[in-house]
């Protein structure tokens, strides 16, 4: 059964505003799919295919020819070429919602995008599944902790028990484990990665060694939720801090990790300069660092970079699903160890969240929220603790407890 993604409203507003839409995302989080939804009728290319492939490397003028827009080019990144013949369409035609275009090495095409299509073209990032999307609910608009985003939130919530919200945690967001529950985790997720690193990074990145490159991925996923501290990784597979630099930017540029950026600005010198970095698939993260269950998960060491992981990577998806892909999401920790897990910027105002696995919120949770008061020129919005409590209550002034059924 196909399942409603937000970014399907999005994609069809680009496609008015602009020539060409480009989807792009990890594999395997259904943008083909969703495309295919929003093109049925018009043509469809895939550049999976090698006579179309070899059609468009060595004809490249004339593939539009044979597959005239308006046109779904599927893996776009197999032949960047494209991007040319597309600009020299667009720029004669003058039509909007003529290419619709996606594939998962996002990495790539974007050179190509920026080169030729400047200006030209609308870009969605899509990842896995939302709780929003698997739960049917329709409100698209991105979490922010207000009465008025709670007012609509609250007209359509799902009942999600304690231990779904784990069993959600462990198995991710893939469209396809979603559909299929009787599919094998960790076969899914090995042939994932294997995938991944066959097809994506080493065609377009000389990564050499697979192994330790895996081994990084492994040693992220195991930081996930933590300041992010590349010489610590580069330490701990055995490459130069260079390499591990250019390793960590392949996994964020192909929306596997997102590094949330700290909150500064000239007034909060103390405030660490360091990003935090988070797994947007828990899924994915968990079957790398071998929590094999969700009741392991739950209960182990890392339960809390995990819940908060989830976290994170639901607000992100509500932003990225409305085509929002420079988010306003930081958090801020200074070197007296104060800390405020996010916070979300909107018109000067500063909405503070903490991200919490239990379910038993506490005012102190927020002490931390008063320094942003001695930021000149920011205001403080209201915000609160997202936790597993199940109802949204007030817990001091303008913050609240709030459960995920509400992000």
């Amino acid at each position: 059964m196909y399942i409603k993604r937000h970014a399907e409203k999005t994609v069809r507003e680009l496609s008015k505003m602009f020539g060409a839409v480009l989807v792009a995302g990890p594999r395997q989080v259904g943008k083909t799919t969703m495309l295919a939804k929003v093109t049925d009728g018009m043509n469809y290319a895939t550049l999976d295919d090698p006579i179309l492939r070899a059609s468009a490397e060595e004809q490249s003028g004339t593939f539009f020819k044979d597959n005239p827009p308006p046109v779904f080019v599927d893996e776009i990144q197999k032949a960047p070429m494209l991007f040319e013949q597309i600009k020299l369409i667009l720029d004669r035609e003058r039509k909007k919602g003529q290419f619709f275009m996606c594939g998962s090495q996002q990495f790539k095409m974007m050179k190509g995008v920026s080169e030729s299509l400047a200006g030209r073209i609308g870009l969605v990032n899509l990842l896995g599944f939302s709780q929003r999307e698997t739960h049917g609910i329709e409100l698209d608009i991105p979490f922010l902790p207000t009465d008025e985003f709670f007012n609509e939130r609250k007209k359509q919530l799902a009942d999600i028990p304690y231990q779904a919200v784990w069993n959600v945690i462990h198995r991710g967001a893939m469209p396809e484990l979603h559909d299929n529950p009787d599919f094998n985790w960790q076969m899914f997720y090995g042939a994932y990665v294997r995938t991944y690193i066959e097809r994506d990074v080493r065609e377009l990145s000389e990564i050499g060694d697979t192994v330790k490159f895996t081994k990084f991925m492994v040693a992220a996923a195991a930081s996930t939720g933590q300041l992010l501290n590349i010489a610590s990784l580069a330490r701990d597979v055995g490459v130069s801090q260079p390499t591990a630099d250019r390793w960590l930017s392949i996994l964020v540029a192909s929306n596997i990790v997102y590094l949330l950026q700290p909150y500064s600005n000239n007034i909060t010198k103390r405030a660490v300069k360091t990003p935090k970095l988070y797994f947007l698939d828990t899924g994915l993260a968990a079957y790398l660092t071998r929590w094999n269950t969700p009741d392991v998960l739950k209960n182990g060491a890392m339960a809390g970079a995990f819940f908060e992981s989830f976290v994170v990577s639901e607000i992100v998806k509500s932003y990225y699903n409305r085509g929002i892909l420079e988010l306003p999401l930081y958090f801020y920790r200074d070197k007296d160890m104060n800390e405020i897990d996010l916070l979300i910027e909107e018109n000067g105002t500063l909405y503070p969240l903490e991200i919490k696995k239990h379910a038993d919120p506490q005012k102190k949770d927020m002490d931390a929220f008063a320094l942003l008061d001695k930021i000149p020129g920011i205001r403080r919005g209201s915000g609160g603790v997202i936790c597993l409590y199940d109802k949204l209550i007030t817990l001091s002034g303008n913050d609240r407890v709030i459960p995920i059924q509400y992000l």
